[in-house]
């Protein structure tokens, strides 16, 4: 078999993306619910405390599914990977997987944190009834500067809105397009 330019580059590409994620602890091999639990405790501790409006969105919410820890890395092919925990008032219901590909101009490493609240019973009903949920266009992103105060007018008519906030890395910017949601049993 002859090796060529590209295929070492693309083989090279995908060793450095499947290590740097394995190696950012963000939940692989790790001690299971117990772990998701306390990053998603902090995680919306995090999210109240800093960005208040957030607070009240969340209990007009019909579930709200929190990731505490999304790392993503790219050099022309990217991918992105963490898990978190889907709450209905309060609670944990199920445990999710989040896993993103792409390919583009990219390089670089970031982690970052997300939720999705679900403004309504259908939407909700939506996420859990589905084998794997992408998130597409159907949601409406608050940047953090309106975490502090999102109301109830611009939230009675959009069915799912992600909130991205903590980003430390070198990529810029943070998107949840093409990011493929899967429940898991840790």
């Amino acid at each position: 078999m002859r090796m060529t330019r590209r295929g070492l580059l693309l083989g090279a590409g995908a060793v450095v993306a499947t290590g740097a994620l394995a190696g950012c602890n963000n939940g692989i091999g790790s001690n299971g619910a117990s772990q998701i639990e306390a990053r998603v405790d902090a995680t919306q501790d995090y999210l109240f405390n800093q960005f208040p409006g957030t607070r009240d969105l969340a209990s007009r919410a019909s579930g709200v599914l929190y990731m505490p820890l999304m790392t993503e890395v790219g050099a022309g092919f990217g991918g992105a990977f963490g898990r978190g925990a889907l709450r209905i008032q309060g609670v944990t219901v199920d445990y999710y997987s989040a896993a993103k590909g792409s390919f583009g101009l990219q390089i670089g490493a970031q982690q970052y944190a997300h939720a999705l609240f679900f403004m309504s019973p259908e939407a909700l009903e939506n996420f859990r009834r589905s084998s794997g949920w992408a998130a597409g266009a159907d949601i409406r992103y608050a940047s953090p500067e309106e975490g502090a105060s999102i109301g109830k007018q611009t939230t009675e008519l959009d069915e799912v809105i992600a909130m991205v906030f903590g980003q430390q890395g070198l990529i810029a910017g943070a998107s949840l397009a093409g990011i493929k949601y899967t429940r898991i049993i840790p």
